[in-house]
């Protein structure tokens, strides 16, 4: 893994481009963390007492991108994919692994909920709002919120795979 198979966002883009561009770049991130694992590697917990793992936050971040740009920016009723009782009060996030999803699985979802997003921005203004509890909230906010939110996790993806197999970087 290296910085050179992820595309830089433009130093001189406008703001939209430049908020897609560092949001793709984080995605990116997280699939490279993720690239050549097993589904035991992908499974590999941190250190206890945390269960954090690699398709958690695959997962994870399946769910938040299902959240912000189909539920919230688009209006979509669009279940929560993964837990056990998903939408029944105790929903994890993403985060807990089932038998019955394989990591291949997982990272098939997550690409097609990033294909979704992109699709629910692409004719969007970063000044349209949404419905978000008592208020509205932008799709400016909105990627500004997810880069964030990719920001964090990539760094939690950073120590989980280096506790894996010692790769480091990215």
């Amino acid at each position: 893994m290296t910085i050179n198979e992820r595309t830089m966002p433009p130093l001189d883009g406008d703001e939209r481009t430049n908020l897609a561009a560092w949001l793709d770049f984080y995605r990116e991130t997280l699939a490279m963390k993720c690239e050549g694992l097993t589904d035991a590697q992908a499974r590999t917990a941190s250190v206890e007492p945390s269960a954090l793992t690699l398709q958690g936050l695959v997962q994870h971040l399946s769910e938040v991108e299902r959240n912000w740009f189909r539920r919230i920016l688009a209006g979509e009723d669009a279940p929560p994919i993964y837990g056990p009782s998903a939408g029944a009060g105790n929903h994890d996030g993403g985060f807990e692994l089932s038998d019955e999803v394989s990591f291949a699985a997982a990272r098939a979802t997550w690409r097609d909920e990033i294909a979704r997003a992109r699709a629910n921005c692409a004719q969007r203004s970063l000044d349209d709002t949404s419905a978000f509890g008592p208020g509205q909230v932008s799709l400016r906010w909105i990627y500004t919120h997810m880069i964030a939110e990719y920001a964090r996790h990539n760094g939690h993806a950073d120590l989980l795979r280096e506790r894996i197999d010692g790769s480091t970087g990215v």
